[in-house]
């Protein structure tokens, strides 16, 4: 069932069409089986049940621009009652999300995503294998005592505690798509490593997964290197005081060679089923106005994977960060910081954004194939701003004209296409926009009652 077709099914419905936009699977099914599975299923007669408020948290992340009260009243998610357009109170809405809890979301979020992104990475293979990425960010939640124990407060630059506390996420993404496959959430005190444990199974046969030297840990490499299942993994070496010491073993090619990493006495001391040495291939290279650097990949036949193949392979890790761009620049319109006060709601707020973000990225992988490009070649920004002004003027459309416009919208999804990519293009990394100089304001704490 389309998304316009499952919000007529649980809403009015009488404007149903005008998310036909979003016309990507999102299996009722998949809601209900989620509500059940965490025992959220709405017994008594509410005006938002369960299957709405999930509908709503969703809502919430698309459509930023609006309060919550807007979403809930034009996407219809009010239990139709004697009167056309019944309302709610916000303080209802915060006791509908209370009692539906995050688990439900990440749920949801886990089926649909392990389905979309296993079809996503099927479409754009390198070399015979899924590409995918891990990666950390963080986001700002809003200043309350509640989210400040759970999430912590990053120390400023001055000592002080930051304006805002923060969570961490860490994110595996089917990067030739842009979908979230799996995410990990937790207190901004926690380090990306160990918030990224989880993930790792979620890594599919025949893949390679790209991440940055902070995860290049010796341990990690030897889980994830399976030759039977041919999972594979690609990183930048680290470098000073940290680096893996490595022995080389065999030449490859002009600066490609198999090398021995060897772990630490401290780690084999606190670790002794860890093997003595693990086989990789270490590739040296120099980017035009870069440093050099080396790669390390458990890809370890040259012919397969040319040196130079993996070369360019590596920096399609940056895919991410512009997922992470995407997220918080653009699906948030650079807020200040989430919308829930307290860390439960948070959590749900967080996987409802990343639900509304691949529906999104679906929705601009139909307009890649229509237009014979790939999905990164269509621009997130403006295919988001697309479907919410759609969304507004569809709801003051009148419906016999909404076929016609539906019908017109293959005609201006050309307006979305990005030129191609200049990938020579270099600029030195240099500040623009200097910060205020004004003293930034400590957080206070509320006065003793």
């Amino acid at each position: 069932m389309e998304l316009g077709a499952a919000l007529l099914a649980v809403g009015a419905g009488d404007r149903a069409a005008s998310f036909e936009i979003f016309s990507e699977t999102l299996e009722p099914a998949w809601i209900d089986a989620a509500l059940h599975a965490t025992d959220r299923a709405t017994v008594r007669r509410r005006k938002l049940p369960a299957h709405f408020v999930v509908w709503l948290v969703i809502g919430m992340a698309l459509f930023r621009d609006r309060s919550i009260r807007e979403v809930v009243r034009h996407l219809h998610l009010v239990l139709p009652g004697t009167r056309r357009h019944a309302t709610v109170t916000g303080s209802a809405i915060v006791q509908a999300r209370e009692r539906l809890g995050p688990e439900p979301l990440a749920a949801l979020f886990t089926q649909s995503a392990a389905v979309w992104s296993a079809a996503a990475a099927e479409r754009a293979r390198w070399h015979g294998l899924a590409v995918f990425a891990v990666d950390g960010t963080t986001l700002r939640v809003p200043d309350t005592t509640e989210n400040e124990a759970a999430f912590g407060r990053p120390a400023a630059r001055t000592g002080r505690p930051a304006a805002y506390p923060q969570l961490r996420l860490v994110a595996l993404m089917a990067l030739g798509h842009h979908l979230l496959t799996a995410l990990a959430v937790g207190p901004y005190t926690q380090s990306e490593v160990p918030l990224a444990t989880p993930l790792w199974p979620m890594l599919p046969d025949a893949s390679i997964v790209l991440f940055d030297r902070g995860f290049g840990a010796y341990a990690l490499l030897h889980q994830l290197g399976e030759a039977a299942r041919q999972r594979h993994w690609l990183t930048r070496a680290k470098e000073g005081p940290k680096a893996l010491q490595m022995k080389p073993i065999q030449p490859l090619g002009p600066d490609d060679q198999l090398v021995d990493l060897v772990p630490s006495a401290t780690l084999m001391q606190h670790h002794p089923e860890l093997p003595a040495t693990l086989r990789v291939r270490a590739i040296r290279y120099r980017r035009p106005g870069f440093r050099p650097a080396m790669l390390l990949t458990s890809l370890l036949d040259p012919v397969a994977f040319p040196a130079a193949a993996v070369v360019a392979l590596y920096h399609d890790r940056w895919e991410i960060e512009l997922g992470f761009d995407e997220l918080k620049t653009h699906t948030l319109e650079r807020e200040e910081a989430l919308r829930s006060k307290t860390p439960a709601r948070i959590h749900q707020e967080v996987w409802g954004l990343a639900l509304g973000y691949n529906l999104v990225r679906l929705a601009m992988a139909r307009v890649a194939e229509t237009a014979g490009v790939p999905p990164t070649r269509v621009s997130f920004r403006h295919a988001v701003q697309f479907i919410r002004l759609f969304w507004l003027t569809a709801w003051t459309a009148s419906p016999g004209v909404l076929p016609r416009r539906l019908e017109a919208l293959d005609d201006e999804l050309a307006l979305l296409i990005l030129p191609p990519r200049r990938s020579q293009r270099r600029y030195p990394r240099a500040v623009k926009i200097k910060m205020s100089g004004y003293p930034t304001k400590p957080p206070r704490k509320a006065p003793q009652q």
